[in-house]
């Protein structure tokens, strides 16, 4: 009699406990759907924002070139609405306080040039003249603080176009700025004008076109080397959590299935039993 009726009062059981493994992994399964498609969609999202920046970047680039923003501005000037702006500019260059800035460009390894620039409405503006090799820079640059008002002594007037770029502070790749040994990674405004005693300095910089430089300056470097790109990997990441949730949702049919059928077969043993 126990031989006869063991089986039949173990299926139950082993029948309540598959349903219960398999209502938990729906749950989790339809909880992961969720949010890889959320995840999708958000890469979707974000793709069309890229989109819509590089757009509006190239507008900026090749639009005609426009006046610096003043000093009332300045504080709200950002990377979104501001930067590779197109700009017109002229002052005076203070050449003795040039800061070399280390880089790498389509001409190698090297310096960016970066020379304080006097603006007729008194503020300063550093700009990015060019690259300079490592052997033009050696010796030529020492660190040098200007002291009062550096702008006040004049000097030949320039003008020169660029484009307006947002400050790099703190230093490049698992590098920091070093104010007091003069070496620099990243074009920080704030740090290399701190260095250089120079006052009202507006929060930006201007990387200036190729052949921009006046016939007496001491040096000539090299501009119009800013690299515009935009790392787009959006529609990738994309279709990548979509992929996830189809994956998700067919491991959960299957799961189902193969559950219907072990099911049904308990049923008919139990039958025959």
């Amino acid at each position: 009699m126990t031989d006869r009726h063991g089986p039949g009062e173990g299926a139950p059981t082993t029948g309540r406990n598959s349903n219960v493994a398999r209502l938990v992994l729906a749950v989790i399964g339809l909880f992961l759907i969720v949010l890889f498609a959320g995840l999708g969609t958000w890469q979707v999202q974000r793709l069309s924002w890229k989109l819509a920046l590089i757009e509006r970047v190239e507008t900026r680039v090749g639009a005609p070139a426009a006046a610096l923003p003043p000093a009332t501005r300045w504080s709200s000037i950002s990377k979104e609405s501001d930067e590779y702006r197109h700009v017109a500019l002229a002052g005076h260059f203070l050449y003795e306080y040039s800061t070399p800035v280390q880089a790498v460009s389509e001409l190698g390894a090297g310096f960016w040039l970066v020379t304080p620039l006097c603006t007729p409405d008194g503020s300063i503006v550093l700009v990015n003249r060019g690259f300079i090799t490592a052997d033009q820079a050696r010796g030529r640059y020492p660190a040098r603080s200007a002291g009062g008002n550096p702008c006040a002594a004049g000097g030949p007037a320039h003008s020169l176009t660029g484009l307006l770029r947002i400050t790099e502070p703190g230093g490049g790749f698992l590098r920091d700025n070093d104010p007091a040994g003069n070496r620099w990674f990243s074009r920080d405004v704030a740090a290399i004008a701190a260095a250089r005693g120079l006052n009202n300095v507006a929060p930006y910089f201007v990387d200036a076109a190729r052949g921009q430089d006046s016939a007496n300056a001491p040096e000539h470097p090299v501009g119009g080397l800013t690299v515009i790109s935009f790392q787009n990997n959006h529609l990738v990441y994309a279709i990548t959590w979509y992929a996830l949730a189809l994956m998700v949702a067919g491991a959960l049919w299957y799961v189902a299935r193969t559950g219907g059928r072990e099911t049904r077969k308990a049923r008919n043993d139990g039958r025959k039993a």
